[in-house]
C-alpha cells in the first residue's frame, strides 16, 4: 500500500512539473452579421440566374471565424517546443477553408530567444505576415477590404501546406523570414511549389515592410503547397511583391501600400468562380495587378475608432489577340464600438467601380470581395455590413 502511495506522489510531482512548463492556450473568434448587396448575380443550382439586391447571414468578415490551440514548452537553455492548430468555420457552423478541420494553420516547431523560430506544416506567406499588418483588409476591416480578387493575398485567402518557415528574433526593431512549400511531385519538384520572403521594421510611430511571394503551378496538384480548390487563380506562375509604411500620430495611424502581382497563363479563380476567359476566343496569357491603397483609422475613444481605405488598381489583361488594361477603385468605411475588451459591434460599406479598358471577361463586373458576396450586374458594386463579434 505504501508503495502504491509512493507511485502515486511521484506521478503526481512529474505531471506538476510538465504543467508548470508546458502552457496551452484555447481562443477563438466568433464574427457574424448581416450583409446587404445592391446588385448581385446568383446562378441557382437549376441554372437559372437571378439579379437583384441581396441580403445574407455572413460569417467572419472583419475577422475570420476561428477555434484554436497553441502552445509551449520549455525545453531549457532558451529552447521551446510551439505548436499550433487553428481551425477556421463558416457563419453556419460549417467547416470554413474547403472543410479542412484545422484550415487555418496547423504546425509545430522550435523557438530560440537568440535564434528565432523554425515551424513545419500550414502556415502563412511572408506577404501575409510582413504586408497584410499595414493593409486595412489585413489589420482592422477584413475580407471586404481587399483588393480585387485578393490578388496579393494580403487577406490570406489561401495559406500554404507542406512548408518549412523561419522567423527571426528582433535586432532593434527589424524582423525577417522566409518560407518555402514543398511541391512533392515524384519527377518534377517544383509543380506546385511556393516560397516567399519577408522583412518588417518598427521604429516609434513608424512600421515599414517589404514582402514577395513566388508560386509555381499552384492548385495543380492536392499533395503541394495549395490545393486546387483554394488557390486565388489557377494558373503556371504567381508572383507577388509587397511594400508598406504605417505611420502613427496621435489617436491616428495613416498608411500607404503598394502591391505588384503577375499571374502567367490562368486559366480560373478557384476561390470565387470569376471567369477570366476572353469573350473573343482568344488565349489569356498574363494577368497583372498594381495595387495602390491608402488607409487611416482614428481612434476617438477607447472603445470607438472610425477607419477608412481607398484603393486603386491598374491592370493588364494580355491575351493572344490583345492588350487591355482594366482599373478597379475601390472605397470602404468602418466604424467599430467595444462593449468590452472581448465583445464589439461594428458596420463597415464597401464600394468598387469597374473601369478602364474592358477585358469581355468576368473581370468587367464589378465585385467587392467576401465570403458571400456575388458578383455585380453591372461595374458597380455596393456592400454594407452590420455585424457582431466576440473573441475569447
Amino acid at each position: 500500500m505504501k508503495k502504491v502511495i509512493l507511485a502515486a506522489g511521484l506521478l503526481s510531482g512529474v505531471v506538476g512539473m510538465a504543467q508548470a512548463q508546458t502552457n496551452v492556450t484555447i481562443y477563438g473568434v466568433i464574427d457574424t452579421g448581416i450583409n446587404y448587396t445592391n446588385n448581385a448575380v446568383v446562378t441557382n443550382s437549376n441554372g437559372t440566374v437571378n439579379r437583384g439586391s441581396q441580403l445574407q447571414m455572413v460569417g467572419g468578415e472583419a475577422q475570420g471565424n476561428r477555434l484554436g490551440f497553441k502552445g509551449n514548452e520549455d525545453l531549457g537553455g532558451g529552447l521551446s517546443a510551439v505548436f499550433q492548430l487553428e481551425n477556421g468555420f463558416n457563419g453556419n457552423g460549417s467547416l470554413g477553408q474547403g472543410g479542412l478541420m484545422f484550415g487555418r494553420q496547423a504546425y509545430v516547431g522550435l523557438s530560440s530567444k537568440t535564434a528565432g523560430t523554425v515551424t513545419l506544416g500550414r502556415q502563412y506567406d511572408s506577404i501575409v505576415d510582413y504586408i497584410g499588418p499595414l493593409t486595412a483588409n489585413g489589420n482592422w476591416a477584413g475580407f471586404m477590404f481587399s483588393h480585387p480578387l485578393d490578388n496579393d493575398n494580403t487577406d490570406n485567402s489561401f495559406r500554404l501546406n507542406n512548408t518549412v518557415k523561419y522567423t527571426s528574433p528582433t535586432f532593434g526593431g527589424l524582423t525577417f523570414g522566409g518560407l518555402y512549400g514543398f511541391g512533392q511531385t515524384a519527377g518534377n519538384n517544383t509543380q506546385n511549389r511556393s516560397y516567399s520572403l519577408g522583412a518588417s521594421y518598427i521604429n516609434g510611430p513608424i512600421s515599414a515592410a517589404v514582402g514577395y511571394m513566388n508560386l509555381t503551378d499552384p492548385g495543380s496538384t492536392n499533395s503541394g503547397s495549395l490545393t486546387e480548390g483554394e488557390t486565388t487563380f489557377t494558373a503556371t506562375k504567381q508572383k507577388i511583391f509587397g511594400a508598406g509604411i504605417n505611420w502613427t500620430v496621435g489617436p491616428a495611424v495613416l498608411g500607404f501600400v503598394y502591391t505588384n502581382t503577375i499571374v502567367r497563363n490562368p486559366t480560373g479563380t478557384p476561390e470565387y468562380g470569376i471567369s477570366l476567359v476572353p469573350g473573343d476566343g482568344s488565349t489569356l496569357t498574363t494577368l497583372k495587378f498594381n495595387n495602390f491603397e491608402l488607409n487611416a483609422k482614428y481612434q476617438f475613444t477607447p472603445a470607438f475608432y472610425v477607419g477608412a481605405m481607398y484603393t486603386y488598381t491598374k491592370g493588364n489583361y494580355d491575351t493572344t489577340a490583345s492588350n487591355t488594361k482594366p482599373k478597379w477603385s475601390e472605397l470602404g468605411l468602418m466604424a467599430d464600438y467595444n462593449f468590452s475588451k472581448r465583445t464589439d459591434v461594428y458596420v463597415q460599406t464597401a464600394y468598387q467601380k469597374v473601369g478602364g479598358d474592358l477585358t469581355g471577361s468576368g473581370l468587367d463586373q464589378a465585385y467587392v470581395t467576401g465570403y458571400s458576396t456575388n458578383p455585380s450586374s453591372s461595374d458597380k458594386q455596393v456592400v454594407l455590413r452590420v455585424a457582431l463579434r466576440h473573441a475569447f
